[in-house]
């Protein structure tokens, strides 16, 4: 049993006014979480990245509701919600979500993660297989054995300054996307009118970044049984796109799509193939009658997948430890403790 947890005080901007029927607070292990659901149909659960809170998922949220009965929120330390006093390692966190699904009534959900939420979802997916229907990880990486972004992606989400400044923010989201379409003044303007809206706190955007940057599911991740969907940007700077591949190819029986115009943001992009392809293979049902799944790609060649991971940017040297934590999770240690 988890044990219980305080809570910093809330955001300066937190209120008991009173929210609209679909939004509220539930307290878990005592984190103060807003969480809001809509929509119809099975639930889906949507987890954004790092410092990422409810809003900022815009018209995903929007166009997956339409099918799916979502369920978003802000994670300990961002948004609406309060700060762990200590940093929660990814399992703990993963347990909350447990708890908050329970607190929801909500038996078993599918799951969409994004970049960092993508890690939460996988890590969540192995916590508790069977609260999972169906995952989709976009954006995302294994952590640990994956490919790192470059310098300047790396040095950008370092610090939470770009939720901090819609300025910073509109004129360095190219470098974290890598494609054209946030080169859009418009489309920079209404993400950062979004992002800026409910800035994370400064000690709960750390825990956050600490989270992610110990934490890997390469050495586990051929466990996890449910249908599963990647999708990457060929064009994300932050997380390269053979992050993608690698995914794709660990976890059993997945399926890939590789978006080749998109990047890091395509899910704050009212244009983007993702949110369609997500819709897909949430709303079918079954799932591998969805043109998301049969249309998407499986990953066999290993070759390929470390082919690509070598010969995708990242800053040294942590690509270097990167490639060695690869190198070490086939041998035959990791082999004989965990399979695979």
């Amino acid at each position: 049993m988890m044990p219980p947890m305080s809570a910093a005080p809330a955001h300066a901007w937190e209120t008991d006014e009173p929210l609209p029927a679909q939004d509220r607070y539930v307290t878990v292990r005592g984190l103060r979480l807003y969480v809001r659901e809509q929509g119809d149909g099975h639930p889906l659960l949507l987890i954004n990245g790092l410092g990422g809170h409810a809003d900022m998922w815009g018209p995903a949220e929007d166009r997956l509701s339409e099918t799916s009965h979502t369920i978003v929120f802000d994670a300990p330390g961002t948004g609406r919600s309060s700060t762990s006093l200590l940093p929660l390692p990814l399992p703990v966190v993963a347990k909350l979500l447990v708890r908050l699904l329970d607190e929801l009534g909500h038996e078993r959900v599918d799951v969409a993660g994004y970049s960092l939420g993508g890690v939460m979802a996988q890590q969540l997916a192995r916590t508790a297989p069977h609260r999972v229907r169906r995952l989709a990880l976009v954006s995302t990486s294994s952590g640990w054995g994956s490919a790192p972004p470059d310098l300047s992606s790396l040095a950008l989400i370092s610090t939470p300054a770009r939720y901090l400044s819609p300025q910073l923010y509109k004129a360095t989201s190219h470098l974290l996307d890598g494609g054209d379409r946030f080169r859009d003044p418009n489309l920079k303007h209404a993400q950062a009118e979004r992002r800026n809206r409910h800035p994370p706190s400064v000690v709960g955007y750390a825990q956050q970044f600490l989270q992610g940057s110990t934490w890997s599911s390469l050495h586990w991740s051929w466990r996890l049984t449910m249908p599963t969907l990647v999708i990457g940007g060929a064009r994300d700077r932050l997380v390269p796109v053979a992050n993608a591949l690698l995914l794709a190819h660990r976890i059993p029986g997945t399926r890939l799509h590789l978006l080749p115009d998109e990047g890091h943001l395509m899910l704050f992009d009212p244009t983007s193939a993702s949110s369609p392809l997500l819709a897909d293979f949430f709303s079918a049902p079954d799932h591998t009658r969805s043109a998301a799944w049969r249309t998407g790609e499986v990953v066999d060649d290993p070759d390929r997948v470390e082919q690509a991971l070598r010969a995708a940017p990242g800053v040294q040297p942590l690509k270097a430890l990167s490639g060695a934590y690869r190198a070490w999770v086939r041998g035959p240690v990791v082999r004989r403790v965990f399979g695979g």
